[in-house]
C-alpha cells in the first residue's frame, strides 16, 4: 500500500504565548511529533495523531484542543445534538440522563440523539464481523477496534502492518449522525448535527475522516466548553423522557465497556496511549494471535478520561457504572426496528499508512539520509535527555539529517566542542609573533 500524508486539519494546537520551552511535552508524545526550538515548542503535523497527551501533560496549558463554538448551531434550521455518553458522567448521579438531555434542548437544540444508542448498533455489527471466519470476513485476527481515531492514526503511523486488523466499521458518533440525516430527516435541508466530544481526536476525524470520505457531522463542541452552560440549563429545564440508550451503549465510554458490550471472551481492553503501543508491539511480534478482539483506547480509563472532560476520569468511570446498573440491557428496538433500513456501517475508503516518517520522495536520497541518521545516532550519547529539544537522540539525528537541527544542539556534543575550543585557545596563547619569539640568552 502506498503511504498518504496526513491532511491539514488538526484539533490539537500550541499557544506560543504560554509555552516556556520546558520540554515536558516532547517526552510524552507517543509519535515524537513535538520539538522545542528557540525556547518554544512546535507540533509537526505529519506526526501528530491528536491523542491529546500533550494537553494533559503540559504544566503551562500551552497545548489546547480547538472545537466549534456553541453559537454555530444558529446557522441551521434543525439543530440536533449527538452527545457522547461521557457527557452524562460529568454531572453527579442525582442528575439523570433525561435531565442532561433536557438541558441540551434548553440550550437551543431541537432534538437529541444519543451516541450510546448508535453504539448499540455498532456493537451488533462488530459481533457479526467476529462471528465470520477469517476467510469469510477476509480479515485477520485479532480485530482492533476502530472506534478511537487516535489509535487508528497511531496504527497508520507506527504500525502500518496492522492496518488490515482494524475493524472496518464507522465509529458510533458517525453512525448517530447518519441515522439523524438518513433516517430521521431524510432529504431535509438545514439539518445540523453537532457531536459533543470528550476528546480532540474526534474533532479531527470529522474534518479528516478515516475509512469514509465525508462526515455527516456538521460541528463538534468540546465537552469542556459546553459543561458550564449546560449545567445552568439543566437547573432550569423541565425534565423530559428522552433517554433511549441501554447499558451496552453506555458502556462504550469506559475501558472494558466495548468488550463487555460485544461479549467476546477472547478479547482484551487496553487504555492509555503508552499501554496501547505496548499491546500493538506485542501483536506485531506475533504474541497475541490467540485473541479475537482488541479494544484500544488512547485516553486513560477510556473516553471518560478524554482531554476535553472536566471530571476526574475514575470518578466519571464509577458514575458511569452506576448509571449502567439502572439502565436496561439494550435500548428499545435498536437498528431497523426504529429507523427503517439499517444504515451502512462499513468503511467505504481505504485506510492507508501515513508517510510521516518518509525521509525523501527520492529513494536514493532517502537511503543516504538513513545512513547519515545511523551514523549521527551512533555519535550521540544515547541518553535521550531531551535537552536538545528532541525526544530522543535518534530523533535529533533524524532532525540533523533533515536539516532542522545541528549536532551542537546536544549539550554533551556542545560541551565537547567547548573543551576542544578551550584547548585550541590555550595552544594559541603559547604562540608568540615571530619578531618576539627569541631564544633566551645563556
Amino acid at each position: 500500500m502506498s503511504g498518504d500524508s496526513f491532511p491539514a486539519p488538526h484539533s490539537v494546537l500550541l499557544d506560543p504565548e504560554k509555552c516556556v520551552g520546558c520540554t515536558t511535552c516532547i517526552k510524552q508524545c507517543p509519535t515524537e511529533a513535538i520539538r522545542v526550538r528557540k525556547g518554544r515548542a512546535s507540533i509537526q503535523p505529519e506526526r501528530c495523531i491528536d491523542c491529546g497527551e500533550c494537553i494533559r501533560t503540559c504544566p503551562h496549558g500551552a497545548k489546547r484542543a480547538v472545537s466549534d463554538p456553541l453559537s454555530m448551531i444558529g446557522a441551521y434550521r434543525v439543530k440536533v445534538a449527538v452527545p457522547a455518553p461521557t457527557l452524562y458522567t460529568q454531572y453527579d448521579e442525582g442528575c439523570s440522563v433525561d435531565r442532561v438531555l433536557s438541558g441540551l434542548l434548553e440550550l437551543g437544540f431541537d432534538e437529541v440523539f444519543e451516541v450510546a444508542e448508535a453504539a448499540e448498533i455498532v456493537t451488533q455489527a462488530t459481533r457479526e464481523l467476529l462471528s465470520l471466519s477469517g476467510t469469510e470476513a477476509d480479515l485477520p485476527r485479532p480485530l482492533i477496534s476502530s472506534a478511537c481515531p487516535a489509535v487508528v492514526r497511531l496504527v497508520q503511523l507506527r504500525f502500518p502492518s496492522l492496518i488490515p486488523n482494524l475493524a472496518p466499521l464507522i465509529p458510533p458518533m458517525e453512525a448517530a449522525a447518519r441515522i439523524v440525516k438518513e433516517r430521521l430527516h431524510p432529504g431535509e435541508e438545514g439539518v445540523g448535527v453537532f457531536f459533543i466530544t470528550p476528546c480532540a481526536g474526534k474533532v479531527t476525524v470529522t474534518r479528516a475522516p478515516l475509512g469514509y470520505a465525508r462526515s455527516a457531522i456538521d460541528g463538534v463542541i468540546g465537552l469542556r466548553d459546553i459543561y458550564l452552560p449546560l449545567r445552568s440549563a439543566i437547573a432550569s429545564a423541565p425534565e423530559r423522557r428522552l433517554a433511549r440508550a441501554g447499558r451496552k451503549g453506555l458502556e462504550w465510554a469506559r475501558v472494558d465497556g466495548e468488550c463487555d458490550a460485544v461479549g467476546e471472551r477472547r478479547s482484551i481492553s487496553v487504555d492509555g496511549i503508552g499501554n496501547v503501543i505496548g499491546v500493538l508491539e506485542a501483536l506485531e511480534n506475533g504474541k497475541l494471535e490467540d485473541l479475537a478482539y482488541i479494544e484500544a483506547l488512547a485516553c486513560p480509563a477510556g473516553c471518560v478520561g478524554g482531554p476535553l472532560t472536566v471530571e476526574n476520569p475514575y470518578i466519571a468511570k464509577t458514575r458511569l457504572r452506576n448509571r449502567e446498573e439502572s439502565a436496561p440491557l439494550a435500548g428499545p428496538s435498536p437498528g431497523e426496528g426504529r429507523y427503517g433500513p439499517a444504515i451502512d456501517l462499513r468503511w467505504t475508503a481505504a485506510v492507508k499508512p501515513r508517510s510521516a516518517l518518509a525521509l525523501d520522495p527520492d529513494m536514493l536520497k532517502a537511503l543516504v539520509m538513513l545512513e547519515e541518521i545511523e551514523l549521527r545516532a551512533e555519535g550521540l550519547p544515547g541518553l535521550d535527555c531531551g535537552s536538545c529539544g528532541a525526544p530522543s537522540c535518534r530523533a535529533l539525528a533524524e532532525d540533523i539529517a533533515r536539516g532542522t537541527a545541528i549536532e551542537s544542539d546536544c549539550v554533551f556534543k556542545l560541551r565537547d566542542k567547548v573543551r576542544e575550543l578551550a584547548k585550541e585557545l590555550m595552544a594559541l596563547e603559547e604562540i608568540r609573533p615571530p619578531g618576539l619569539d627569541r631564544e633566551a640568552k645563556g
